[in-house]
């Protein structure tokens, strides 16, 4: 594996220059006008000297997940006959927002960290497993089976025109996968995430004779009242896996009414309610829409209309292997015991894990998503993670798929 080592250490610039392009390129998601971004991500990886795969979804179904334009990448280099492995990470990202401290999509690098939006998640898993599979092509090791890049641009949208859409079409069939995540845990669990939208439908009056109308706004009230009691109930049940911690729930957008001087007529808002491994993702939906079905609404009419349903990813016999020599080379290459882990959100792998696919999350990365900056102002990432996460992956690569 010497000569693997050499290859990757002999590429550190060369891997940077990769990460800062893809970060100059902004493919913010919404709007999700991200096609761009993936002319330009397979164009570097033609650069360096695979062949690309451009898959376009269909303008209708891009519509239909709020977005502008997709287009996921495919990269296949085959080894030999052996077990296909699907490496995934994303190139959408959320908007900068405010309080950024340099240029979002500008790449600065301070003090040995890379800054800007999607640096972190997940620019630079397009980046580490780009050179890994590079490295382990260009070593000449005897090798059996298959490594293949799905680069996909909806993850912050739910993954269906991405991860889903490329397995339902037939264009992937992988044995076993790995997803973007950060270097110092494998991660084998995560949280499922449900979005309902409530609107409370009543009736307009003026202010001056509010008790002619059906105050959308006070029944809405009611319904808000219970959400906010339920969450209670929800700090009491954590999980039995180490770092989901218990599920949660909030209110995150709300709007409605017609003026001031008008009583409201129309309420909606939406709510995220994260799912823990432990739980039936059915059930809580059932559950929480009977909670908001029972409050008295005052005479206004209630309806609940689901916005997504994402299943948790709970830890896969399949991926063990997979999973100890992940951790075992991580422990190695950051000289301090690297373990299994879950963590609070949401991803792309329960995708693949619906497909009966086998797979975790490890990736570049600080520790953390709070010291990631992730999806807040002056995203970041070491430098050292990004190289030592490549040399992770790569000795993984290499020893599942030794003859």
């Amino acid at each position: 594996m010497s000569k693997l080592r050499d290859l990757i250490a002999s590429a550190r610039t060369a891997r940077e220059d990769f990460l800062a392009a893809l970060v100059r390129v902004p493919s913010d998601n919404p709007p999700g006008d991200c096609a761009p971004h993936a002319e330009a991500t397979a164009m570097l990886l033609e650069g360096l000297g695979f062949a690309v795969e451009r898959h376009g979804v269909p303008a209708a179904l891009v519509k239909a997940q709020g977005m502008i334009s997709a287009t996921n990448l495919i990269v296949r280099h085959r080894f030999g006959d052996g077990p296909v492995i699907a490496l995934n990470a994303h190139g959408d990202v959320v908007p900068p927002g405010d309080g950024w401290t340099v240029d979002p999509y500008g790449a600065t690098v301070k003090d040995g960290w890379m800054y800007g939006r999607g640096v972190a998640v997940s620019k630079s898993d397009i980046c580490s497993y780009a050179f890994a599979l590079a490295a382990l092509r260009d070593s000449g090791a005897n090798l059996a089976g298959t490594v293949e890049l799905h680069i996909t641009y909806d993850e912050e949208t739910g993954g269906e025109i991405g991860p889903a859409w490329l397995l339902e079409q037939g264009l992937a069939k992988p044995n076993l996968a790995i997803a973007a995540g950060f270097s110092y845990a494998v991660v084998n669990a995560h949280n499922g995430c449900l979005h309902l939208e409530v609107t409370v439908t009543g009736r307009s009056a003026h202010a001056a004779r509010p008790e002619t109308g059906i105050d959308a706004l006070a029944a809405a009230t009611n319904i808000l009242v219970a959400l906010y009691e339920s969450r209670a109930a929800l700090h009491r049940k954590p999980s039995e896996i180490p770092g989901i911690g218990t599920p949660s729930l909030t209110v995150g957008l709300i709007e409605g009414g017609i003026n001031t001087n008008v009583v409201p007529d129309r309420v909606a808002f939406r709510l995220d309610r994260r799912i823990i491994p432990d739980e039936d993702p059915a059930m809580v939906e059932a559950d929480l829409t009977r909670l908001i079905e029972a409050v008295e609404a005052n005479g206004a009419a209630v309806s609940v209309r689901r916005i997504l349903l994402a299943a948790p990813l709970i830890p896969s016999a399949g991926a063990d292997r997979l999973t100890k020599i992940l951790c075992a080379h991580a422990t190695a290459v950051f000289d301090e015991p690297i373990t299994t882990f879950g963590v609070p959100l949401y991803t792309d792998a329960r995708h693949y894990a619906a497909a009966g696919i086998p797979i975790v999350l490890y990736g570049a990365g600080p520790r953390s998503i709070e010291e990631a900056n992730a999806h807040r102002a002056d995203e970041r990432l070491p430098l050292a993670d990004l190289h030592r996460a490549t040399e992770v992956i790569a000795l993984t690569l290499a020893e599942l798929l030794q003859q």
